[in-house]
């Protein structure tokens, strides 16, 4: 069973849970500080990660989908690469919609198929702690609603790695709404001054099969369920009521009928992600219709520029 990850963790400053938790947080840390390091792996392709240290909702697959498009626009062949989970087939799906997809469960061996493939350029959804490769690019994910939550380290708050290691990356993207983007940069610089920093949106893409005179009842599972629900009231869609589930949530009848049911009670119509309805498989009713958004980067050719 997935559980929500603690509220705790995105408290601005850390209360007596993560508290308590701090000598578990630190004996990861200071266990993962003696992990072998990564090498840099001497493939033809050349191999562009976008990983976090923020757990769960920062874009990655957005991303991906993004640039992945960017690049056929300027006729480079382009993959992407996926660490393969079983609780992942939502982002799998919706990465083979967009392209090709290697899959396997080492990285580094999807990487080499793609490469004897012939591919330019492998997009890798997450990667970034993974110590059996060094990426060429390494681009680190955060959405500015979220930023780094308390700022401890698992199971004290959110991070894979302390907010310190973006010392050793230089391409920082921030995903979201635009939200607290300034106070952000400036935290970002005091730690790496050399950082390029690189700024995105959600927007919908099918926003004119909605209603704006209707009401909708709004649920998904996925990293951050309040920026979802932002971009839609921002789109002036009436959220009458939201339902987060946790990430990668394996939706049943049951789930279905419960949110049909308070639906039809509270007289919306519903709404839910892309990843969400791919997930519902035989359970999806024509009363459930899915958001497709993508992300627009604020600086698309300066963003190609720099990581090409």
């Amino acid at each position: 069973m997935k559980l929500k990850k603690p509220k705790f963790w995105d408290n601005k400053q850390p209360n007596i849970f993560a508290k308590i938790l701090y000598p578990i947080s630190y004996l990861i840390q200071f266990l993962n500080y003696f992990k072998r390091k990564p090498t840099k792996n001497n493939f033809q392709i050349k191999t562009i990660c976008f990983g976090n240290i923020y757990i769960g909702g920062t874009g990655k697959t957005s991303l991906c989908i993004k640039l992945s498009k960017l690049l056929k626009k300027k006729n480079i062949k382009s993959c992407f690469i996926k660490k393969f989970y079983d609780d992942q087939y939502d982002e799998q799906k919706l990465l083979k919609k967009n392209g090709k997809l290697f899959l396997s469960t080492k990285r580094i061996k999807a990487i080499k198929e793609a490469e004897d493939e012939k591919y330019d350029i492998a997009i890798l959804d997450d990667g970034l702690q993974d110590n059996s490769f060094k990426s060429d690019i390494s681009i680190v994910c955060f959405n500015s609603d979220n930023w780094i939550g308390n700022g401890m380290s698992i199971p004290s708050g959110p991070l894979r790695e302390s907010i310190n290691s973006l010392k050793k990356y230089n391409h920082i993207f921030l995903n979201g709404n635009y939200e607290n983007l300034e106070n952000i940069k400036n935290q970002i610089i005091k730690i790496n001054p050399n950082a390029n920093i690189y700024i995105g949106k959600y927007e919908p893409v099918n926003l004119k099969e909605f209603e704006k005179n209707d009401n909708y009842l709004a649920f998904s599972g996925i990293g951050n369920h309040g920026t979802f629900i932002s971009m839609l009231k921002n789109n002036g869609l009436n959220i009458l009521r939201d339902i987060e589930f946790p990430d990668h949530f394996q939706y049943d009848t049951g789930d279905i009928s419960k949110i049909t049911e308070e639906a039809n009670n509270l007289n919306c119509k519903i709404i839910t992600t892309e990843k969400d309805y791919q997930r519902l498989g035989n359970l999806n009713t024509n009363e459930i219709k899915f958001i497709e958004s993508e992300i627009r980067i604020s600086d698309e050719e300066k963003f190609l520029e720099l990581i090409l």
